[in-house]
């Protein structure tokens, strides 16, 4: 196996003879395999790859042409009717792989946005949605001063590990959120219908102080296919997987979450900036 690796640069091969002319191959890494391996933010490739491969994500692609033609999700036509994180509360094998492929593509982009973004220095940070709490670990982790709570359901939170500045909050954001300066919904509202996504920024915004705002991190389409750069194009794609995995999710342009956050109650949204393909979008109460 080593050596059909080694033949694609997987891994690397050094072949060594000692002195009865035997052969002995001694194997190490190369820098495609290493993104296996965890980085500096203990992060790898591997978690995303093994949602890419499980059955429940293959078996969906194939019923992306029943969907199109007779209406419905493709993910819960193949997977007995539930949607995404129903089957993922179901199979607990499969929604560690999704929470850990989450986390991972996560990391990557967020890396890029505090680079860039500067809203979460002297506040109180709640992350609605936040999975295992790497995100609020790396906002606390540039911003050592402040605190936050880390929001998500019993059976995700239950894997979530002990941080530094985290406290975890079991809830439902459908019904309601606890009370932040800054909350952060990031890679949220895409997967779900636009009844359901102002129902949660209406949450938001009955625990937002006057002073808070809510903090928005999701891809942007563009509004019309015409002259588009490959980040726009890539936004595109996101909507295809979109569509095909969440129940009536959508990707969204920035009037459209402009009118959701209008619709919440929000009386002003604006974008602070732009990374990669994903865009920050502040809303405020007044």
């Amino acid at each position: 196996m080593f050596l059909l690796l080694a033949s694609h640069s997987v891994v690397k091969c050094t072949v060594v003879y000692d002195d009865n002319k035997g052969v002995k191959r001694l194997y190490g890494l190369t820098p495609l395999s290493r993104c296996f391996l965890p980085d500096e933010h203990g992060n790898s490739r591997a978690p995303p790859l093994a949602f890419l491969r499980h059955s429940a994500y293959i078996h969906t692609w194939k019923k992306l042409k029943d969907a199109v033609l007779e209406g419905g999700s493709p993910f819960e036509r193949a997977n007995n009717g539930l949607n995404l994180f129903e089957y993922g509360a179901e199979d607990p094998r499969f929604g560690m792989i999704f929470d850990e492929a989450m986390q991972s593509t996560s990391t990557n982009f967020m890396i890029e946005i505090l680079q860039s973004y500067k809203g979460f220095e002297n506040v109180k940070v709640l992350v609605v949605g936040g999975g295992f709490g790497a995100t609020l670990d790396m906002i606390i982790s540039k911003y050592p001063s402040i605190k936050g709570i880390n929001f998500d359901v019993p059976h995700v939170l239950k894997s979530a590990p002990t941080r530094p500045g985290i406290e975890h909050v079991e809830g439902n954001m459908f019904e309601w959120v606890p009370k932040g300066d800054a909350m952060v919904i990031k890679r949220v509202l895409h997967d779900w219908s636009d009844e359901i996504a102002t129902k949660i920024l209406k949450n938001c915004f009955q625990a937002l102080p006057d002073s808070g705002k809510v903090i928005v991190i999701e891809v942007i389409v563009p509004e019309s296919p015409e002259g588009l750069s490959s980040l726009s194009r890539l936004a595109l794609t996101h909507d295809m997987k979109i569509f095909s995995f969440t129940p009536n999710g959508k990707a969204r342009t920035e009037k459209q979450f402009d009118d959701l956050a209008k619709s919440a109650g929000f009386a002003a949204s604006k974008v602070a900036c732009r990374t990669l393909e994903y865009c920050v979008l502040e809303l405020y109460k007044t």
